[in-house]
This record gives structure tokens, C-alpha cells and sequence, in this order.
């Protein structure tokens, strides 16, 4: 796995955790025991605890993100599950915007997004460390994102959570009792679900969202859905499999690219 750069052996060569590229640490639920066991057999065992480990974070992460500071929140847990439980939260709350005040919530959730991004960027100038830095400067890109996306919505009349422009958006849904720690996080677009894969991405930069990464994610998500393949076609250098992988990330899914040299 490209997140994982090495793992924490203790004295009795027991495992306890992982660390990216980066230095990010994450430590595991349950300590992988590898003694005695063929390689092929512990990097299996190894796999299941990576999930785990992160699924753990993931549930810890959205359930205190309402009692905690929003920009001390973002530094406190590793980047992939601040990048995703933002992501519930910003669903949630779009929807209950809308629920409550229909159009006009657009425009008054608007404001929050931005004012949040203000809060972001008092934060990014003061003194953090380069991990959380780097994590900030990620979400950034999302929440960026989800502004523009609320604008849009606002603009064009959007009032209820089945408007077609609220449905196409990447959606992240907790399936399950959160609080009882039952359940796993799912994304939605349209018809397409996909579980979010919980593989380990370490503490990386994410690629700035236009309306064409929208319309590949859309096509791509259809595809996976239906156990198709997608094609994504144009000029060579305009970031199709940049926008394939981006996508892996954001599923949190094992992505294979065998197209460019980097392959």
C-alpha cells in the first residue's frame, strides 16, 4: 500500500501501527503478531488492521467533530479521516439546511462554509506543524470545493435534498449506529454507492475539484456501480488518470494505473 512507508515493530516483534512517507502515525486497534507465520500470511493480517485501525479513527473523528473547535479538530486526527468527516458533516448539514429552510438555507449555509474557510486561513498563517499544514492545505481543496458547490445550488433554486444538482454531488452517508461504533461510511452519487474502502492514503495532497473532475467522477462512480468499466477520453496532459486516482482516494480504494510511466 502506497500510504504505508513502515510499521511500528515493539521489542516482541509484535505490530502497533503505521507510518506514512510523510510521518504520519496511526496506530492500530489490535497488535498484528507475525512470529511463526509465512510473510504472505502477516501482510494479510497486517491489511485487516490497516482497515481497522482506520475505520476506528474514522467513527473516533465524526463523532467529536460537534464538540470540538472545527480548526483544532482538523490537527488532531490523521488527514484522510479529517478529509472524510468533514465530508459527512458537510452532508449532513447541507441536507438539514435544506430540510429546514429549503432554498434559503443554501444561501445561510453558504455563509457558514464561509466563514469556516476564513477560520482556515487565520489558522494556516499562525505557527502548526508541517503535517497538519499539509493536511490543512488538502481540505482546503475540499472545502473550496463544497463552497462552490453551495453557491451553485443556492443560485439555481435548489430546495430540496432530491434536486438533481444536490444528488449528482459525491455524497458521504455513516450507514449504521455511529455512537454503538456499528455501521461503515458510504458514498453516494446519484445511484452509485460504493463503501468507502478504508484503505491508508497517509497524509496527502488532493487535486483541485472543477466541474470536469465532477462529470469524471459521476461517469466513473456509474461505472463502478454497474461493474463496467470507465473511459475517460481527451489530449494527452489534461489529467484523466490524475482524476481516476484522485478518485481512489476519495473512495479510499485500491487503485492499479497502467497507462502513464508512472505505472
Amino acid at each position: 500500500f502506497e500510504g504505508i512507508k513502515a510499521v511500528d515493530f515493539q521489542d516482541d516483534l509484535t505490530i502497533s501501527g503505521m507510518k506514512s512517507p510523510e510521518g504520519e502515525k496511526v496506530p492500530f486497534v489490535a497488535v498484528v503478531d507475525p512470529k511463526g507465520k509465512n510473510i504472505e500470511n502477516w501482510m494479510c493480517d497486517l491489511k485487516d488492521a490497516m482497515v481497522a485501525g482506520v475505520r476506528d479513527h474514522m467513527v473516533k473523528c465524526v463523532l467529536i467533530y460537534k464538540e470540538s473547535v472545527r480548526t483544532e479538530w482538523m490537527c488532531a486526527w490523521p488527514a484522510m479521516c479529517v478529509l472524510n468527516g468533514s465530508q459527512v458533516h458537510w452532508t449532513t448539514e447541507v441536507e438539514q439546511y435544506l430540510r429546514e429552510s429549503g432554498n434559503k438555507g443554501c444561501f445561510e449555509y453558504y455563509d457558514v462554509l464561509k466563514s469556516q474557510l476564513a477560520d482556515m486561513v487565520i489558522l494556516i498563517r499562525g505557527k502548526i506543524s508541517k503535517l497538519s499544514r499539509m493536511t490543512v492545505g488538502a481540505l482546503a481543496v475540499v472545502d473550496v470545493h463544497a463552497r462552490d458547490v453551495q453557491l451553485k445550488m443556492a443560485n439555481a433554486g435548489v430546495s430540496a435534498v432530491t434536486d438533481f444538482d444536490w444528488i449528482s454531488q459525491m455524497r458521504y452517508y455513516w450507514d449504521g449506529e455511529l455512537d454503538e461504533n456499528k455501521g461503515n461510511l458510504s458514498v453516494i452519487m446519484v445511484s452509485s454507492k460504493r463503501w468507502y474502502g478504508y484503505e491508508y492514503l497517509g497524509n496527502s495532497m488532493r487535486l483541485v475539484i472543477t466541474p470536469l473532475t465532477d462529470k469524471c467522477y459521476l461517469t466513473l462512480m456509474g461505472a463502478l456501480q454497474m461493474i463496467l468499466g470507465g473511459a475517460p477520453a481527451g489530449p494527452a496532459g489534461t489529467g484523466k488518470t490524475e482524476t481516476t486516482k484522485d478518485l481512489a482516494k476519495a473512495l479510499a480504494m485500491q487503485c492499479v494505473v497502467f497507462n502513464c510511466s508512472d505505472g
